[in-house]
């Protein structure tokens, strides 16, 4: 048994705490894993290590919770993350289950609003939307779902929107040509592309 014989906060971060063992240091651990810890108590090597692995949870929560902080990310993303600063991976399925369970983090959240996203920004076609979403490790039943109500045409045409303003002083063979490899960059069928290009065409025609 190791004898706790002095208990200081850390000075970088009075959050964590450094913990001595029989008058020589032990370990460090966050205030939050361990608020029992006393002088005096007597902790067997089973128990240190149990609050070390506590410990190394709690510091990968409070990185994926950081790395949230910026915007959405899926789980894949969060996983990624943590592995890149050497979390083992007991922690990190600890930590997502956390943040699951405190519902901030949600693979269908991600998707929907990587969708949004996409539509009032970047449009792209359906097939783009799901080979994105695959990159960023959502199973295919929520692509599946979130894509349900994607409309090809309707994104086409937002798209188109965006670009048309530089296509505005080129004659139909220019236009065409420029406007029909802007869409099929971006996902959109050959039919898809053709039937948007000659509507935004033509609206830009009954409005000169």
């Amino acid at each position: 048994m190791f004898k706790i014989t002095d208990i200081k906060p850390q000075k970088r971060d009075a959050q964590r705490l450094n913990v001595y063992l029989d008058g020589e240091f032990g370990f460090g651990v966050a205030r939050a894993v361990a608020p029992w810890l006393k002088i005096g108590k007597e902790l067997s090597r089973e128990e240190i290590e149990g609050l070390q692995a506590k410990d190394e949870a709690e510091k990968a929560y409070q990185r994926a919770l950081n790395y949230l902080s910026y915007r959405e990310r899926s789980e894949e993303e969060v996983c990624g993350n943590l592995r890149k600063h050497d979390f083992p991976d007991t922690a990190i399925e600890e930590v997502l289950e956390r943040l699951r369970r405190n519902t901030l983090l949600s693979d269908k959240r991600f998707a929907e609003k990587w969708v949004e996203n996409r539509d009032a920004f970047h449009p792209r076609s359906r097939r783009a939307l799901a080979m994105e979403l695959r990159q960023k490790g959502i199973s295919s039943s929520i692509i599946d779902e979130v894509l349900t109500e994607v409309d090809d045409h309707k994104m086409a045409y937002n798209a188109a929107q965006k670009k048309l303003r530089r296509l505005q002083d080129l004659e139909w063979p220019e236009f065409r040509k420029k406007l029909h490899g802007y869409l099929g960059r971006r996902g959109f069928s050959y039919g898809v592309t053709a039937e948007v290009t000659k509507q935004v065409w033509e609206e830009r025609e009954l409005e000169d």
